[in-house]
């Protein structure tokens, strides 16, 4: 697959029923990263109702949502959710998971690239971030290879599916260092 084969849509763009299809095709992949999209998407009803709640949080600018999608099948294969937007401070933060079938293709580095341009040239960040498990290498791989830079460990921070307390890798990428690169 190559870049010229994927297309970035808006939540406007994707129906409930292939969002659903997506997260239970990855179910056992992203359970301990991703638990709330999990908890929140276990039917289609359900499915449905949350992604009405994301449309609203995208009107209120108070969340943005990105899909990935192989135009060759037409498939959704990845998705990246804008969260923790802090409009003080001037920051937000990055969650993003890709089709566990499509891993190590270059998608969610891409995704990350066009959805940086736009937190700092649209929404007008100071300051993005990246919150990650210690053991999620390919994330960390991610945040790095973005010029993002890691500011420490939060203890703790995050329950998983699991519902274990457990602690995180915070990376953080500055709107100068993004303009230098």
């Amino acid at each position: 697959m190559s870049f010229t084969d994927l297309k970035i849509e808006a939540i406007n763009d994707i129906l409930p029923e292939e969002f659903y299809n997506l997260i239970q095709k990855n179910a056992a992949y992203i359970s301990k990263t991703f638990p709330f999209t999990l908890s929140n998407c276990l039917d289609l009803e359900k499915t449905e109702q949350f992604i009405a709640l994301n449309k609203d949080k995208e009107n209120n600018k108070e969340g943005y949502y990105f899909y990935a999608r192989d135009i060759k099948t037409n498939a959704l294969i990845g998705y990246l959710c804008i969260k923790s937007i802090d409009k003080n401070k001037a920051k937000c933060e990055l969650g993003y998971f890709v089709d566990e079938d499509y891993q190590g293709k270059g998608i969610t580095s891409k995704v990350v690239s066009e959805t940086l341009s736009f937190c700092f040239n649209t929404l007008k960040m100071n300051k993005v971030f990246i919150c990650t498990s210690k053991i999620n290498n390919a994330s960390q791989q991610i945040a790095l290879k973005h010029h993002f830079k890691q500011e420490g460990i939060l203890r703790e921070e995050f329950k998983n599916g699991e519902g274990i307390l457990e602690d995180i890798v915070y990376f953080g990428l500055l709107k100068s260092e993004y303009n230098k690169k």
